[in-house]
Formats: C-alpha cells, sequence, structure tokens
C-alpha cells in the first residue's frame, strides 16, 4: 500500500497553515469593514445630532420643531436602511471568501483522494476488490452529499437576500408613510 512520505506530509501541513491565515486576514479584513463603517456612522450621527440640536434650539414655537422632526424621520430611516444594508454586504462578502476557500479545499481533497483511490486500486491485493469498490462508492456519496449541501446553501442565501430585500423595501415604505402622516398632521395643527 501506499503511504505519504515525509515531503507529502509537510506540503499538506503547509497547505493548512496557508488556508488558516487566509482566513484570518478575510475575517480581519471584514472587521475592519465593519470597524470603518459603524465611525463613519458614528461620525455622521454625530455631525447630525449637533446640526439639529443647533436647528431645535433656535426654532421660535412647537411647530417648528415639529417641522424640523418630520424632516428628520425620512432621513434618518433611511440611513438606518443604508447602514443595514452595507453590514449585510460585508457580512455576505466575508461568507463568500470562506465559500470559495471552502470549494478550493474541497476540490484538493476530492483530486487527493481521487488519487489515492486509483493508486490503491493499482496496488491492491487480490481479493480487496470489494473494499477498493465500497471505499470509491463510500466517496462519491459524500461527494454528492457535499454537492447538494453546497446548492441548498446558495439556494438558502438567496432567499435571505431577497427576504432582506423585501423587508428593506417594507420598512422604506412604512417610514415615508409616517413621514408623509406626521407631515400632514403637523400642517393641521398650525392652520
Amino acid at each position: 500500500m501506499t503511504q505519504f512520505s515525509p515531503e507529502q506530509f509537510a506540503a499538506t501541513q503547509k497547505s493548512h497553515v496557508e488556508t488558516f491565515f487566509n482566513l484570518t486576514n478575510k475575517v480581519f479584513e471584514g472587521v475592519e469593514k465593519l470597524t470603518n463603517l459603524n465611525l463613519q456612522a458614528t461620525k455622521s450621527i454625530f455631525a447630525e445630532t449637533q446640526e439639529t440640536t443647533q436647528k431645535a434650539l433656535s426654532g421660535k414655537d412647537p411647530q417648528d420643531l415639529a417641522k424640523l422632526q418630520n424632516a428628520l424621520a425620512q432621513p434618518a430611516a433611511e440611513k438606518a436602511q443604508a447602514y443595514s444594508r452595507h453590514v449585510y454586504e460585508i457580512l455576505t462578502g466575508t461568507q463568500a471568501e470562506f465559500l470559495k476557500v471552502a470549494e478550493a479545499q474541497f476540490a484538493e481533497y476530492s483530486q487527493s483522494t481521487q488519487s489515492f483511490i486509483d493508486n490503491l486500486t493499482k496496488n491492491a491485493p487480490a481479493g480487496a476488490e470489494t473494499a477498493v469498490a465500497l471505499l470509491k462508492s463510500t466517496i462519491t456519496a459524500a461527494n454528492t452529499t457535499y454537492d447538494t449541501v453546497h446548492k441548498a446553501t446558495k439556494q438558502a442565501v438567496e432567499l435571505a437576500e431577497s427576504s432582506f430585500d423585501a423587508a428593506t423595501t417594507a420598512a422604506s415604505k412604512a417610514a415615508k408613510e409616517t413621514t408623509a402622516q406626521a407631515s400632514r398632521a403637523s400642517k393641521t395643527t398650525t392652520a
């Protein structure tokens, strides 16, 4: 039978270490993107709060404050949705990078397993055909299962994306309607 040589073992270990560091770098890139997004959002919120406070303090009557509040409701909802969308994009981008690595690793493992099986078949002693056939069918079943799970995962991700888009659209519509109602109510109060 075939055994792994020290060179093969070292190459496998090197590949695993490279994969580990590649994935770790992807995680750090995702965290960095989220951190930058949060810093930008915090700066924006602080600046807008300062501007809103100044406008509120310069108002002459309660109706000015109501108008200011109505004018700010819609942009705030849209900004919250945009922030959620950016977070979602960062997370799905990072997940996609992990998926690429997993697919590459699986392809590499499948190829090396197939080479091992082929070599085993060539060097198998007489009478081992049944065991080799069983091993081949097990590997085929595992590959089929992986493909099925992979396809199901892709469908679940696509469904989640469409649900997220639908929720974002519904929330935007609700925010616009609320702003319009509040605007009409403040106009009625001032009249």
